[in-house]
């Protein structure tokens, strides 16, 4: 076979290890399946005693279906036709009378899950890349192929419907705590606790009672509480997928084959189509990062304000050693238990957080400048002090050291001058919240070194974000898209829309946030600032100066266009009644104004991409959906465009 290597062992166990040939990691293609299922032919004819299957790749187990696939399904014939190849061969797999193990190491997502449901027996190897999920729904989509049958089976149906509505991946530990893999064993013995698992004849574990109800004749508690949990977050129309899930599980028993119109629906949906091209989209941002062996062991990041202090706590986070810098450790304080707090919210386990914290030093001399392999500038936004943090700096970094500033509005050719080699001074901008934004833009000046160009972008991804290479201009791409577009929605509350008519306009577009809320959540001083460096002169809007004339900033004051409790805005409709954050829908919004509010942001990617801030169309929806959250239903901005 040219994709699967077949082993008879002397315990008349066969090993079937799958490596696609050709590629660095594995995907369930339709040559791949077709070999597979030429596999259960030769077993039928001579049974093994159980039958081991396991990965070839460093890189992982099995990463799902082949995506490529899906951007071919130009009929509905053609997607029934996908569903049903996975579908039937992982039922007949589950149906064989001999034993059967997925011995699961790296990642095992989507269908490669799925391939792992429908063995009898899971073992997962307790390393950190070893994660399971199915999240199809991210593309659009669902496990079609046993997935929404056999996940709730396993781990019970609130579980399961939780996993494949969001997305979220299991380690080996809490795959084992919640029942989806049988053990979780060390590399070193992977391969004797597989031979023992499958030989063992030790019945599954059973779903405790209630779950087992939940599962059966109490379906639609479980389907109805995920319908609402789902509402709070995606609408129907933008976002059907998830809704998919909740029917095929609790109607016809996760097989998308008995809801053929369904399933039609969802395969060729424009949100389906216009999600895979984001997923496209973001292995591309991903592929800048390979274009350098550049690799970091040692951060050092000058101011522990807000920015630096979480740029560092990430970091530290994706395993470097970071020191911490500014004036004085009463300044570094406040970042070091903002990122104990992300520490322990992320590593859970007390000694991870321990050996995580012990990372991060607090540097008030700097002596870590010398050390590190990244030196990121994050202070205030003022040239002069910059020139003279610069002037300091260059002298003691390593000679092939990267030297980066975090600036969201300065020039880099304005900062740079001071610089022996001001040719290696690049932008590593990240935005707010650093542990949740995904992106970072990646600015060169004109005349950049190409290769410290290259060396940040590597960075970027070593940190797990997406680097997206931009030229130097004020305000990037992301700012510089904004800037319009938050200006477009405090014009409409100058001419008297509400702030709540605003933002719902924009939820119901399918924004994240509304763009009043994320003025308010910004800070209507820095909205301010921003929008005077940005706007090229314009009168900045009335309600936004008599705000800040009243210090009413927003979030960090608890008043600006709402009132702020508990971290939440305050929201009422024009008869006083509250609000909920998601699409409420009882607040009038004025005819076209959604498309009043975005069309100038759209404009200004257009403009962005024409003078070269930016390579081109693709590359610039990447930026605006994964720097602003623009609707990815949409494929990016240019993409609305254009399919308008």
């Amino acid at each position: 076979m040219k994709h699967w290597q077949i082993e008879r062992d002397e315990n008349a166990l066969v090993w079937a290890t799958l490596d696609r040939a050709g590629e660095s990691t594995n995907a369930l293609s339709a040559e791949v399946l077709a070999e597979f299922r030429e596999l259960l032919d030769q077993l039928d004819q001579a049974p093994p005693k159980g039958l081991i299957i396991r990965s070839g790749k460093a890189a992982g187990f099995i990463a799902g279906a082949d995506i490529q696939e899906f951007t071919q399904l130009d009929s509905a014939e053609k997607g029934r036709a996908l569903i049903a190849r996975g579908w039937d061969l992982f039922n007949r797999l589950a149906a064989v009378a001999y034993p059967t193990l997925a011995l699961v190491r790296g990642h095992c997502l989507g269908g490669g899950l799925e391939l792992s449901l429908a063995c009898r027996y899971l073992l997962a190897v307790d390393e950190p890349g070893t994660k399971f999920g199915l999240p199809e729904v991210m593309l659009g989509i669902f496990p079609g192929w046993g997935g929404m049958l056999r996940l709730p089976q396993r781990i019970g149906p609130a579980a399961a419907l939780d996993l494949m509505l969001t997305g979220k991946t299991l380690d080996a530990k809490r795959a084992k705590r919640m029942g989806l893999a049988d053990e979780a064993v060390p590399p070193r013995v992977m391969t004797a606790a597989a031979r023992l698992l499958v030989q063992s004849g030790q019945p599954r574990r059973k779903l405790p009672l209630l779950q087992r109800l939940l599962n059966g004749p109490l379906k639609s508690v479980v389907a109805n509480g995920a319908r609402k949990q789902v509402a709070k977050k995606a609408r129907p129309e933008h976002y059907p997928a998830p809704y998919a899930i909740i029917d095929l599980w609790a109607k016809h028993q996760g097989n998308a084959l008995a809801a053929p119109e369904v399933l039609d629906r969802i395969i060729n949906s424009a949100t389906a189509r216009n999600l895979v091209r984001v997923f496209f989209l973001q292995e591309r941002l991903k592929g800048f990062g390979k274009a350098s062996d550049f690799k970091a062991l040692r951060v050092h990041v000058i101011g522990a304000g807000t920015m630096g202090g979480d740029i560092a706590a990430w970091c530290v986070l994706r395993g470097m050693t970071v020191s911490l810098q500014d004036q004085n450790l009463e300044r570094i304080a406040p970042a070091l238990q903002r990122a104990h707090a992300l520490f322990t919210r992320r590593l859970r386990e007390p000694l991870r957080v321990r050996e995580a914290f012990d990372r991060l030093i607090p540097d008030a001399s700097g002596d870590g400048v010398a050390h590190a392999d990244v030196v990121i500038e994050a202070i205030f936004e003022n040239v002069a002090a910059k020139h003279a943090l610069f002037r300091a700096l260059e002298p003691r970094m390593k000679p092939d050291a990267v030297l980066a500033t975090n600036t969201s509005s300065l020039r880099l050719e304005e900062l740079r001058g001071v610089l022996q080699r001001p040719e290696r001074l690049v932008g590593i901008h990240f935005f707010n919240p650093v542990a949740m934004m995904p992106l970072v833009e990646v600015v060169a000046a004109e005349g950049a070194d190409p290769a410290m160009v290259q060396a940040a972008c590597a960075f970027v991804r070593q940190i797990d974000k997406l680097p997206l290479p931009v030229k130097s201009t004020p305000g990037f791409l992301v700012n510089a898209v904004l800037a319009p577009y938050m200006l477009a929605a405090m014009r409409a509350v100058d001419a008297g829309v509400t702030p709540e008519a605003v933002d719902e306009a924009m939820l119901a577009f399918g924004m994240p946030m509304g763009p009043i809320e994320l003025v308010d959540t910004v800070g209507l001083d820095i909205a301010l600032a921003a929008g005077q460096q940005l706007a090229g002169g314009v009168e900045p809007p009335q309600c936004l100066l008599a705000l800040v004339e009243k210090q009413q900033l927003g979030k960090k004051s608890g008043q600006g266009f709402y009132r702020w409790a508990d971290g939440k805005p305050q929201k009422v409709d024009a008869s006083g009644t509250a609000l909920a954050k998601v699409g409420a829908g009882r607040t009038a919004i004025p005819d076209g104004l959604a498309e009043s509010l975005v069309k100038p942001l759209i404009e200004r990617t257009a403009k962005l991409v024409a003078d070269g801030v930016v390579a081109d169309a693709e590359l610039a929806d990447a930026g605006v959906i994964f720097g602003t959250g623009f609707a990815p239903f949409t494929g990016g901005p240019l993409k609305y465009l254009s399919d308008r």
